[in-house]
């Protein structure tokens, strides 16, 4: 279904700040191998939001695409949206490898997200999944993607979408019409915005 004539490219990754490099916040510090900041443009009109970073790199160590980067690409390019406008970050800023205490997690890598967007000042915010909902809008009583997509939320004055998590787009193909959907009124919102 997502294999087409365009490749799929590997975007590049952006270091952590050095101080962030060592953060000890949470307990994912000590099963981690290292801090993951975000990948693409780091200058780009967009800022994508996922929940946690998944595997770069497969056993041996080369760079590869995983099924949430491979579908996230095929929604793009379907949507009509470039690798370049596009930065890709993460609620938590580590790998989760074994259970953990999610909300601990999330509330101490908060403050990095924050410092992040806050340096990156985005025209739009894209989050993806549930997970991400709950945690950026907190006072919306339980918010579901299913609510919230199709319609303009705000992030500190920013406008903020959601749509489905990949990977749960990739477990039912159903969801991606809506999917495309959703990221084609994202790349209208960049139009209107620019």
């Amino acid at each position: 279904m997502l294999r087409d004539a365009n490749p799929f490219v590997i975007l590049p990754e952006e270091a952590a700040p050095e101080d962030i490099q060592q953060c000890e916040r949470c307990e994912l510090s000590k099963q981690r191998t290292r801090v993951i900041w975000g990948e693409g443009n780091p200058d780009a009109p967009i800022v994508f939001i996922l929940d946690n970073p998944g595997a770069r790199e497969d056993r041996e160590g080369n760079a590869f695409l995983c099924g949430t980067r491979e579908t996230l690409q095929y929604g793009m390019r379907e949507a009509g949206i470039s690798v370049d406008e596009v930065y890709v970050t993460y609620l938590l800023k580590c790998r989760p490898i074994r259970a953990y205490n999610k909300p601990e997690a999330r509330e101490a890598c908060a403050p990095h997200l924050q410092m992040q967007l806050l340096a990156k000042r985005p025209l739009v915010l894209f989050g993806f999944g549930n997970i991400v909902a709950e945690t950026l809008l907190p006072l919306n009583e339980n918010p579901t993607v299913k609510e919230l997509r199709g319609s303009w939320h705000s992030l500190r004055g920013t406008p903020i979408g959601f749509t489905y998590h990949p990977l749960a787009v990739r477990r039912r193909p159903n969801l991606m019409k809506i999917f495309v959907d959703d990221l084609t009124a994202l790349k209208d919102k960049l139009k209107e915005l620019t």
